[in-house]
């Protein structure tokens, strides 16, 4: 089979093309009959390799350095992706849970470390690697809406403590493998990662404050200012001969509140996600000798299941703990075992290391990958079926009745002037922003607008962004301005037909959605009302498109838009809700004032696991009863649950019956583009009708 391939030229070209054509095509695939896309590229790695077609050498300069920048792009979205927000939050239970659930692994693996005859520094360095853990199974609790439990909360919290210390564990035990051992070495490597982590922490989040605020908008530039952080940072821990993986958990730290949850985070993710992470996990399979893995596994079973049952049984007891300690019910506590179980991130790299350096032995580094595989299926599994159990904050329900919701700025924004000199009449008032450049589109989103606007006794806001020029009597300038104006002529003319107060507003920006959202914000909006436009196309996903960045810069909700027929002629609604949070409340009080408009009927669907019990839907069901008796509008809702594994298939079939569907476009970590989450992306391409997404803006 190899000579087969002996026509490919001998480039890294083509190993680069392979690395590609394998990332695009194999992960989906294996995702299909329910496996994480990372057991199909260590497949890949292993079909690819020696032991298979022999493409792919691990040994090639192409694969060391693409390997290595996916090693180094692992350990930086590791630490950027932890919220330090909740961290904050919770910060000594988070602090309590992460000793815990380092220290009872770590003793675990030292005990069977020993046990197998291993030394005491590679002892030490099997505790360390079952002590950290993955957030593998985040976007479960955040699609349940449970996130803002406390198990969970701290949870993530711990694993800033879990992954710095099992890190540094390995940045020790590499360093005393590599030369004599002694106190005065040892308090010296010590010294000198302190002083390396406080430079790396403070310095690159300082420095990274001040470029930012210098440099505005100028996403490309600071997009190559986290590049540079993370691979300086890198190059430092090297300096120190520390291990580069631990550079780049520390600048993941470092940038986190810099870049938070702004488009440059999603582009650098993406960019990591997309090809360099991908390409390490390939390298894995490379590494991975066919034969002598399953000599080792057959002839070590008994090390392998060890580290496997030592993890599982560890974790469990740091959960209990936790449990004990902060009196966590048992849903909670499973829940918190369930998302400290995945061991991919930390653990693999640090493994890698501790092979390359001979700290472990082969037999070691293949149960680990047997033990990332169990766990990456395991720990996601298990969340899914414990975390819908989990209870939600009564506070959500507390605190969001009526329909008080919008961001509106009722403080006098005019400093400097006399009160009687500012008319602050418009500052409550329900103003709506409708960004218009199509006219094909344009006549129902301002009919939208004009409805809402009217109902509140409000205006719409038409807004016509044209692109600024260097020169301002530049003849391409001109003809925009008057397309522009013809635009809003129209609008105007829309409004005044529905009896809406009318402000057209035409703006000359260098950015088309820093225009939409200064318009908004300069307006005091209460929503943004734009139309449906493509978000799957590569373009987008990379470099993000004009919604994406009204949703990170936005002050108020914005509503994406599909509509198929009048406005006028909507009386059926169909509002999908997953969970009860503060953005889902939202959600249904504009499905509320839409529907008011029109005397529309509203049902508000809620799909569950079939394992859900009576009383769990019970409870969901008196709780979003009890927050439905303080909706002052006319229209009565009708609640339906659904109990069925198969979400897209059920409210594909319901919306078939309704007039408009009401969908959740809240952020999630991912490529640019509209940030729906997997579900509603799914459920978009089934539906035909019209349809809302409706999201929040961007959380500072």
């Amino acid at each position: 089979m190899a000579q087969f391939f002996d026509w490919l030229p001998d480039s890294p070209i083509v190993s680069f093309t392979i690395l590609l054509l394998v990332t695009l095509t194999v992960p989906p695939i294996f995702e299909r009959f329910r496996l994480p896309g990372l057991v199909g590229l260590l497949a890949s790695g292993v079909v690819l390799g020696p032991d298979g077609l022999g493409l792919l050498n691990t040994d090639s300069e192409t694969m060391k350095l693409l390997s290595d920048i996916g090693k180094i792009y692992l350990m930086f979205v590791a630490g950027l992706e932890i919220d330090l927000e909740n961290f904050r939050k919770t910060k000594e239970r988070s602090l309590g849970f992460g000793v815990a659930t380092f220290t009872i692994p770590l003793i675990f693996g030292v005990i069977l470390g020993k046990t197998f005859n291993f030394d005491w520094n590679t002892s030490i360095l099997i505790g360390s690697l079952l002590s950290s853990h993955t957030l593998l199974a985040f976007p479960i609790v955040s699609r349940l809406g449970v996130v803002e439990n406390e198990g969970v909360t701290v949870t993530i919290g711990a694993t800033i403590f879990t992954d710095i210390a099992a890190l540094l564990v390995l940045a020790i035990c590499v360093s005393i493998h590599g030369g004599e051992f002694s106190a005065v070495s040892l308090a010296v490597q010590l010294a000198t990662l302190v002083i390396y982590s406080v430079i790396v922490l403070l310095g690159f989040d300082w420095a990274g404050k001040q470029y930012f605020r210098r440099t505005g908008d100028e996403q490309s530039n600071q997009f190559l200012f986290v590049l540079l952080a993370v691979f300086l940072a890198s190059v430092g821990a090297q300096v120190i001969n520390v291990d580069k993986i631990v550079g780049a958990f520390l600048a993941g730290l470092a940038v986190n509140d810099v870049v938070g949850r702004s488009p440059v985070e999603e582009k650098i993710e993406f960019l990591g996600s997309a090809l360099f992470i991908p390409f390490f996990f390939v390298d894995m399979g490379l590494i991975l000798n066919v034969s002598g893995f399953i000599s080792s596994l057959s002839s070590e079973l008994l090390l392998t299941l060890g580290i496997v049952g030592a993890l599982i049984i560890s974790k469990f007891l740091a959960a209990l703990t936790a449990k004990f300690l902060y009196r966590y019910d048992w849903n909670e506590t499973l829940t918190m075992w369930s998302l400290s179980l995945p061991q991919v991130a930390a653990t693999l790299a640090a493994a890698l290391v501790g092979k390359n350096v001979g700290l472990i032995t082969d037999s070691v580094f293949n149960s680990v990958i047997v033990l990332m595989l169990v766990t990456s299926i395991l720990g996601p599994v298990l969340t899914a079926k414990f975390a819908p159990r989990l209870n939600v904050p009564n506070s959500l329900i507390e605190t969001n009745t009526g329909l008080n919701i919008w961001y509106t700025d009722t403080e006098n924004l005019y400093l400097g002037l006399e009160l009687e000199e500012v008319d602050n009449t418009s500052n409550d008032r329900f103003n709506i922003v409708v960004p218009v450049c199509n006219p094909h589109t344009e006549k129902y989103l301002i009919e939208v607008g004009a409805l809402l606007a009217r109902n509140q006794s409000g205006k719409v806001i038409p807004v016509s962004i044209t692109k600024a020029h260097l020169n301002m009597d530049e003849p391409s300038l001109n003809t925009s301005l008057r397309r522009s104006k013809q635009l809003l002529l129209k609008a105007s003319k829309i409004g005044q037909e529905f009896q809406a107060q009318v402000k057209p507003v035409i703006r000359i920006d260098d950015d088309i959605a820093q225009g939409i959202c200064r318009v908004a914000r300069e307006e005091n909006a209460s929503l943004i009302v734009m139309g449906w436009s493509k978000t799957d196309s590569f373009q987008a996903r990379l470099f993000g498109n004009i919604i994406d960045s009204v949703f990170y810069s936005s002050h108020c909700p914005v509503t994406v838009m599909r509509l198929t027929k009048e406005p006028n002629n909507i009386s059926r609604i169909l509002v999908t809700v997953k969970n009860i949070t503060s953005h889902s409340l939202r959600i249904i009080q504009f499905a509320l004032l839409f529907a008011n408009i029109n005397q529309a009927e509203i049902t508000l669907l809620h799909v569950c696991p079939r394992v859900t019990t009576e009383g769990q839907v019970a409870l969901f069901e008196a709780e979003l009863a009890s927050y439905l008796q303080n909706n002052p509008s006319n229209t009565e809702p009708v609640i339906q649950i659904i109990r069925n594994d198969d979400v897209v298939g059920t409210v594909s079939n319901k919306a078939f019956s309704y007039d408009m569907v009401i969908l959740s476009s809240i952020r999630r970590r991912t490529a640019g583009g509209l940030a729906v989450s997997d579900l509603t992306t799914e459920i978009l391409k089934e539906l035909d009708s019209s349809l809302i997404l409706f999201g929040e803006p961007n959380p500072v």
